[in-house]
C-alpha cells in the first residue's frame, strides 16, 4: 500500500481513488470531534468538505501493520490550516481502520505569549 498515494487522493478529494485504498468494512474515527465513519461516510465527509485542499506529508512511521502519518493539510488559498496525525491499519494491502487526530493551526494562547517562552518551529 502506497501511503503517499492515499494522501494524494484524499487531498484531491477524489472519491473513486480514495475508495480503492479501503477494504469494505473499514472504519475511520475522528477522535477530536467524536465521529465514527463507514468508508462511504468518510468519503462523503472528505470529498464534500468545503474548499479545495492541499497538503504536505511531514512524517511517516511504520510499525507492524500500522502506518503513522503527520500531515499538514491546508486550503489552497491558505485560509485554513490543520495538522493531522493518522494511525492507519493495513491488512493485505488495504486500509482496515484509521484513527485520526485533527488540530487547527494557530498562534499560541495569549497566556503563553505573555510568558515570553518558546519560539516558532519554522
Amino acid at each position: 500500500m502506497d501511503i503517499k498515494e492515499f494522501w494524494k487522493d484524499v487531498l484531491a478529494q477524489d472519491q473513486e481513488a480514495i475508495r480503492r485504498h479501503f477494504c469494505d468494512d473499514v472504519y475511520v474515527n475522528w477522535h477530536c470531534t467524536n465521529e465514527h465513519f463507514t468508508v462511504e461516510e468518510f468519503i462523503k465527509a472528505n470529498c464534500e468538505y468545503p474548499g479545495k485542499w492541499d497538503g504536505v506529508i511531514e512524517r511517516i512511521e511504520n510499525t507492524g501493520d500500522i502506518v503513522i502519518t503527520a500531515v499538514h493539510v491546508y486550503q489552497k488559498d491558505r485560509s485554513q490550516s490543520f495538522h493531522v496525525i493518522s494511525f492507519i491499519r493495513i491488512k493485505q494491502d488495504k486500509i482496515i481502520s484509521v484513527d485520526e487526530y485533527w488540530s487547527d493551526d494557530g498562534d499560541a494562547p495569549q497566556w503563553r505569549q505573555e510568558m515570553h517562552i518558546g519560539k516558532p518551529i519554522k
